[in-house]
């Protein structure tokens, strides 16, 4: 699954890791931040707290579920 839409992230939003690093896990987003070059970097929250960084562009947003 790739096709992933960056404008729609929202904080608070859950997701799923569809690439990078940490394929696979979801969480919930807690901070978005934009670079200089203009990537724009996630936090995502696991259920059981643990935190990490990635692309936004690597995951899809889950509203509603």
């Amino acid at each position: 699954m790739k096709g992933t839409s960056t404008t729609a992230v929202q904080d608070g939003d859950r997701c799923e890791v569809v690439a990078g690093t940490h394929k696979g896990k979801s969480g919930t987003i807690r901070d978005i931040n934009t670079s200089k070059s203009g990537n724009v970097t996630i936090t995502v929250v696991q259920d059981d707290g643990q935190r990490f960084k990635t692309l936004a562009r690597n995951v899809v947003v889950r509203r509603g579920a």
